[in-house]
């Protein structure tokens, strides 16, 4: 059996270390890469390195910058009585696109699972806990509705709660355009829970 260069398997390796790209996938966009012109392939390559080498971490809230403040930090018209706690700077994204929120963020870095070896000293608890210095009113937790999200923001609502903060919970629930009868029990019970008036 004919096997490809050692260039392109090599190319293949390296898109398969990525999240969720497969064998199939990564051969195909080492392909993609042999088609693009040369100027357009040292652009991505220069793309790469610039990600890496030039993106931090916000000081503040540990969200993804290219600043030592994130844009979120650093704009002085966010009201910086709440926080929105997340897992990481994808939830934080996630969460900024519906444009209702206008409070600043705090991402921990992942979640609390025994399994994998990730205790609350492997997140950015302590961190968050030292912004809580009295202009914080209200800390929203709103890691994923997982056993390792649930346990996490558990965690973090017996921490916080004896601050004196009020500490609440995104409302997790059946989706648009989602049917009953397929939904799990946490689900609709999640749904019940955050239900809200009609007017």
């Amino acid at each position: 059996m004919a096997e490809y260069p050692e260039q392109i398997e090599r190319l293949t390796d390296m898109f398969r270390r990525l999240d969720g790209i497969g064998k199939k996938t990564a051969l195909r966009l080492a392909f993609c890469v042999l088609d693009m012109p040369e100027e357009d392939v040292r652009t991505f390559a220069d793309a790469m390195v610039s990600a890496k080498n030039e993106i931090c971490f916000c000081r503040v809230c540990k969200n993804i910058s290219s600043s030592e403040l994130c844009s979120v930090c650093s704009d002085e018209t966010r009201d910086r009585s709440t926080v929105c706690v997340v897992e990481d700077f994808r939830a934080a994204m996630a969460v900024e696109k519906v444009r209702e929120y206008k409070g600043l963020y705090h991402v921990l870095g992942g979640v609390i699972s025994p399994m994998k070896g990730i205790g609350p000293d492997k997140l950015s608890v302590r961190e968050l806990l030292s912004r809580l210095d009295g202009s914080v009113r209200e800390v929203i937790i709103a890691t994923d509705p997982t056993p390792e999200g649930e346990t996490t923001a558990m965690y973090l609502s017996r921490l916080i709660a004896p601050l004196g903060v009020k500490v609440s919970r995104i409302a997790n629930g059946v989706p648009v355009g989602g049917d009953l009868e397929y939904a799990d029990e946490i689900t609709l019970r999640r749904a019940l829970e955050g239900r809200y008036n009609i007017e």
